[in-house]
């Protein structure tokens, strides 16, 4: 029996993951995914390079939440081209890499045995969340696409590309998206652009706010920013998005 897939992208500011995933043919330092790798759960994807220091709690634990949710998880290194020592931040990262490296997840993905290669689903956080809205965008295989507090989706990475929100007439997938009520990137005004935005290009969409929660609200590593009532709330919402969109389980 196949598995529906997801790819899972998330750094937190201050706390920059370092995943990355095995893939057929390719060799250690060709790309975003590598041959080795580790199998627990339903079939999840957290391997570690030990010259960066591994993967960090965070991303561990969800991408081992969504394979006890019976999906292919895993998360691939946004960051290998960086070499060893080098401090990593957004500001390394530019947008048609990007794009060039979760594609070469999605093909891993839909090449291996095991995969639902038609049921191919994506999920960010903080960053992550703005790569989900690009993602969604500029690669059709996706089936669904859920971002948590994904900010400075307004702003291109990278010379020669348009933000994210320029392709909002692009997207191929249905979208949900999670926002801090106390957040400022994305803020209030944010969200009510890509509302009018997505509803514009008539692109289907769910927008959930929480009260009380700011960034990172779903991060249990940082007790300044979690909200257990956000993250509470909003992890069932995104697995019945999923289970929708990807397994066609209807909405109860």
């Amino acid at each position: 029996m196949r598995s529906e897939s997801l790819i899972f992208l998330g750094a937190h500011e201050g706390q920059v993951a370092d995943p990355v995933i095995e893939a057929q043919g390719r060799q250690p330092g060709d790309g975003p995914v590598r041959r080795r790798a580790q199998w627990h759960g339903a079939f999840s994807r957290h391997c570690s390079d030990p010259a960066r220091g591994g993967v960090d709690t965070f991303v561990r634990t969800m991408v081992d939440r969504l394979a006890t949710a019976g999906y292919a998880a895993v998360a691939p290194d946004l960051y290998h081209r960086l070499a060893p020592g080098v401090e990593r931040t957004i500001r390394q990262l530019q947008d048609l890499e990007i794009i060039a490296d979760v594609q070469a997840t999605v093909d891993f993905l839909q090449h291996h045995q095991a995969i639902e290669r038609e049921s191919l689903g994506i999920i960010g956080f903080c960053m992550g969340g703005r790569v989900t809205y690009l993602m969604a965008a500029a690669l059709p295989q996706f089936k669904a696409a859920v971002a948590y507090y994904g900010g400075n989706i307004m702003v291109p990475w990278g010379d020669g590309v348009v933000a994210p929100f320029a392709r909002t007439s692009e997207l191929h997938c249905p979208l949900l998206f999670h926002f801090g009520e106390e957040d400022t990137n994305p803020s209030f005004e944010d969200m009510r652009q890509l509302d009018a935005a997505l509803t514009r290009a008539h692109k289907e969409h769910v927008f959930y706010t929480y009260p009380n929660a700011g960034h990172a609200f779903m991060d249990f590593t940082n007790a300044q920013r979690h909200r257990d009532a956000a993250a509470t709330a909003s992890w069932p919402r995104t697995l019945d998005f999923f289970a929708r969109h990807l397994r066609g389980v209807p909405v109860t």
